[in-house]
């Protein structure tokens, strides 16, 4: 497995980080072009559509790339990942009918509903192709989705400055990579696909449901700041927070494409109970995040405002303190997450969710107040201290497991 360890490294981070900054690229083309209003619920519905990305994904890459029981196949992946990606739509729709929002709005939100709807269901191609030291074929399709995506969006608000059709395009663009490249490259593995075997489906929902619960958790922790906003301000605080948020975002996906190439050596430290090669390796791979947060975050003090005014073209510099707050808070999370993967190889998620569920519960009733009180200073405190306390009750439970593993080796 270690053949194509550069390779895959290479093309994943490649994929990744152009996957990544996507986002970025259609918040800058949608607020230069149709204006902050569209802009805002752009990111709004973006956001919404992140979050119920979660339900298709649910157990995610990880726990099927991680998986240990031989009784259960890829095959029932692709039947538990069929399913779940119907709920995303089903809740959709259900969250738009609750919230009565106006046609257009339940238009742009249920478009980047489906547009997630097939990452999620992309996920189970590239956990084949990662399964199989392929991860590099996962790097190739997400630069074509990403660099395609840039430039039809870009075209079709320069011609149309419809946002909606913009949205209709990249759906799309993802549908045709996802039945065509996603899935052939997978047909190439050795696997077999046989008929619906619903006891192993279910038993992947049992298996991963503290998973999903702790990773739809995180989710709303992310963003509930932008749901509190959505409540008490119009679609243009909406723009201005998800382009202060903006860099911290693609903080946070440096640690997924930093910790993909190194998920099947966890796998193999934890199968050989080899923990002290396993926390070095952690070890290690939190330096390097420490690091490149700590760059950022100099960059950001000295450029940051500067720079989104002139992507943007907005005033921004009565918002530095919140971009501070928001890519300290990025770091923190990052290094959260590093830890949450390893937990995930090794089949200990309850504790996990149990973290997730309380900071939640203390997100719930803190951000409203703040948002109400303080604007998006308050949104970036709250995002603030809920990142925090994941991370120290997620380093109080990596110990804990870890010591128990060594005491059971």
């Amino acid at each position: 497995m270690e053949n194509n360890l550069k390779k895959n490294f290479i093309f994943n981070t490649l994929g990744a980080t152009i996957y990544s900054f996507t986002s970025l690229f259609y918040m800058i083309i949608a607020t230069r072009i149709v204006g902050t209003k569209d802009a805002g619920l752009f990111t709004f519905a973006f956001s919404t559509a992140n979050l119920l990305q979660v339900i298709g994904v649910y157990a995610g890459r990880t726990y099927q790339v991680t998986e240990n029981n031989e009784n259960i196949t890829d095959s029932d992946y692709f039947y538990n990942r069929i399913i779940s990606c119907s709920f995303i739509l089903i809740i959709g729709l259900l969250f738009c009918f609750l919230e009565g929002y106006a046609v257009f709005k339940i238009g742009i939100i249920l478009l980047l509903i489906v547009y997630k709807m097939l990452d999620a269901f992309a996920e189970h191609y590239y956990a084949i192709l990662q399964k199989n030291d392929d991860l590099y074929k996962v790097g190739i399709s997400l630069i074509i989705k990403g660099v395609l995506g840039v430039v039809l969006f870009l075209l079709i608000n320069i011609l149309t400055k419809n946002i909606f059709l913009a949205c209709t395009f990249l759906v799309l663009l993802n549908l045709i990579v996802t039945f065509t490249y996603d899935y052939l490259n997978s047909r190439k593995e050795k696997q077999v696909m046989t008929k619906l075997n619903l006891k192993n489906v279910c038993r992947i929902y049992l298996a991963g449901f503290w998973i999903f619960i702790q990773t739809f958790l995180m989710q709303y922790i992310l963003n509930a700041s932008r749901y509190s906003i959505d409540n008490y301000f119009s679609d243009d605080y909406q723009t201005i927070f998800g382009i202060i948020l903006m860099p911290a975002s693609l903080m946070m996906l440096v640690s997924q494409f930093i910790i993909q190439p190194y998920l099947i050596r966890i796998k193999d430290y934890i199968a050989k109970k080899e923990f002290n090669s396993l926390n070095k390796l952690i070890l290690k791979i939190c330096i390097f995040i420490l690091i490149i947060g700590a760059l950022s975050l100099v960059a950001a003090y000295f450029l940051g405002i500067p720079v989104l005014e002139l992507v943007y073209n907005l005033k921004l510099k009565e918002y530095k303190s919140e971009l501070l707050v928001i890519i300290t808070a990025s770091i923190i999370y990052s290094i959260s997450f590093i830890l949450n993967n390893v937990l995930i190889a090794l089949r200990k998620t309850l504790a996990p969710a149990i973290c997730y569920l309380t900071v939640a519960i203390i997100e719930f009733f803190l951000v409203n107040h703040l948002v109400l009180n303080y604007a998006l200073f308050g949104a970036s405190i709250a995002y603030f201290i809920s990142m925090l306390l994941i991370l120290l009750i997620y380093i109080i439970i990596y110990f804990i497991e870890v010591r128990k593993e060594i005491q059971n080796g």
